[in-house]
């Protein structure tokens, strides 16, 4: 009986080349990446009760698509938009915005901030909203944060409304000065929704 076994060959690493140009395994990693810090943060080790304090719920909000992803983008018309080059945030700027009020209500208007889960058997305030736009203008050469928030005060049921807008200069529509005019604008947004929530 006769039997067959199969012979490998080694390619030369010169053949190899030419195939290893075609492949990809991931897109090029951005020049930057991009996140938010919160001016207003809960000092590290103070210990917050909802059953002594005011709690509330703060929602990620919703979003057009145009920044519900990882882009920075930039209004080039009324009607028109482009995408700031080399310039990615870490996470949805949702989350990144989410994050930032959560530690800005917190720090100024000592309210506990409490996940939908943890918020079930507790009489807390919820705030929600859109997030309307998050990125620059080129004709103003302005960082832009508009959010359309809502908000459930603990213990009601109207829901009340109200539209936050800041705008910062920046110096050049590209990604050294996204982050940190919008970093500045997110915060001033973030300040006056925490003076909203904690005057109820």
């Amino acid at each position: 009986m006769t039997s067959f076994r199969p012979v490998l060959r080694l390619l030369p690493v010169g053949a190899l080349l030419p195939l290893a140009a075609c492949i990809s395994f991931g897109a090029d990693p951005p020049e930057r990446l991009l996140t938010l810090n919160a001016a207003s943060q809960p000092e590290a080790g103070q210990a917050q009760s909802s059953r002594t304090g005011r709690a509330i719920v703060v929602q990620v909000p919703s979003s057009p698509a145009a920044i519900a992803n990882t882009r920075v983008p930039v209004r080039t018309g009324d009607t028109a938009l482009a995408y700031v080059k080399d310039a990615q945030w870490s996470e949805p700027p949702t989350r990144l915005f989410a994050r930032l009020v959560s530690d800005t209500v917190t720090a100024r208007a000592g309210m506990v901030v409490l996940t939908p889960a943890q918020s079930f058997d507790d009489p807390s305030a919820n705030l929600g909203g859109e997030l309307r736009y998050f990125g620059l203008d080129a004709a103003t050469r302005e960082a832009v944060v508009t959010f359309d928030a809502s908000l459930t005060r603990a213990g009601q049921t109207t829901v009340e409304k109200r539209r936050f807008e800041a705008r910062v200069p920046v110096a050049a529509i590209d990604a050294a000065s996204a982050g940190p005019a919008l970093n500045q604008a997110a915060n001033t947004v973030a300040t006056q929704v925490a003076d909203w929530v904690r005057g109820g």
